[in-house]
């Protein structure tokens, strides 16, 4: 049994690296060529007045369209390429844990009735808004980050023969802590599975997501997200929503959590190599969805009973005449 779900994690944690591999390394290798071209410092010369308001440098625009546009690994690969300070990092990380991969996440959310336009601009709203607020608060973090297992450069490389080689070192770096993190954690989802602890998990959530005002059949929903994420577990959390009978509401309530804090497991270690405190990441986000959830659920029932009693009283007049 043990050996079995090991053997099943492990070969789809390597599908999976080579999946994601195939990104991370050469839009890694990409982008940091580009650096020794004119395409690129030009670029970030243009945006830079844009960035310092969120406290970020013209080049950190890079992994955030990366990251934004196609998904977290793309968007890691690159910071990999980048000289950035551990501010700059950790303002980048709390801004792609909030808002990335949005075509996919996005129309994962369209599946499940949610609106577009709603998901997406919670998304990019929460990003810009942490951003603000970290710059003017942190005043510290001005060391330049170092990426785990990543080798410092000590010098620039000679010749566009040595830039290749050097942007094919960091490349392969990339790769092989992603597969470092992204195989045992694969493992261990698989082994959940097979134990049913997922089902043990849904039936925990249910007082926190009736909590949160939500259904307690919202819970399925919220584990999927949570444990798995909105793109990975895409599947779970559609196939939860029709068997279960979870309403619009519910489910909108229920993206909005999640978009703010989803795949907490796996979102929070792949941040590991780059070398910024990952346990504040993680309570921001966390922090962040519970408030959010909770006012936009305090409110949506406001709504809801002020609705209601306006119907009621309508219908009583109307007995009356």
């Amino acid at each position: 049994m043990w050996m079995l779900s090991v053997k099943k994690g492990g070969m789809s944690g390597l599908k999976t690296t080579w999946s994601l591999g195939k990104v991370i390394f050469p839009i890694t290798l990409i982008v940091f060529v580009l650096q020794y071209t004119p395409v690129l410092p030009w670029v970030m010369e243009k945006i830079t007045p844009l960035m310092r308001l969120l406290g970020l440098s013209g080049d950190a625009a890079i992994p955030l369209v990366l990251g934004n546009f196609l998904n977290l690994y793309a968007g890691i690969a690159g910071i990999l390429s980048l000289d950035l300070t551990v501010k700059e990092v950790f303002i980048i990380a709390v801004m792609l844990s909030f808002s990335h991969n949005l075509l996919i996440e996005s129309t994962v959310a369209s599946k499940v009735g949610v609106k577009i336009w709603l998901i997406v601009t919670v998304r990019i709203g929460l990003a810009l808004i942490s951003a603000i607020v970290i710059n003017l608060v942190w005043k510290g973090g001005s060391e330049v980050a170092q990426y785990g297992m990543m080798p410092p450069q000590q010098a620039d490389p000679e010749g566009w023969g040595g830039i290749l080689l050097l942007g094919l070192e960091k490349a392969g770096y990339g790769v092989l802590q992603l597969a470092l993190i992204v195989i045992p954690l694969m493992v261990i989802i698989q082994i959940m599975r097979d134990l049913g602890w997922m089902e043990v998990f849904t039936r925990w959530m249910a007082p926190f997501t009736k909590a949160l005002g939500m259904n307690a059949n919202t819970s399925a929903t919220m584990v999927a997200g949570l444990v798995i994420g909105l793109a990975y577990g895409a599947g779970v959390m559609i196939q939860a929503v029709k068997e279960d009978g979870v309403s619009k509401k519910d489910v909108t309530i229920a993206f909005i959590f999640l978009v703010a804090c989803h795949a907490v497991v796996e979102d929070t270690l792949i941040f590991v190599p780059l070398g910024i405190p990952v346990l504040p990441l993680l309570i921001i986000r966390l922090v962040t969805a519970v408030v959010l959830t909770m006012i936009i659920a305090y409110s949506w029932n406001r709504i809801d009973r002020k609705k209601e009693r306006k119907k009621q009283y309508e219908q009583n007049y109307n007995s009356i005449i």
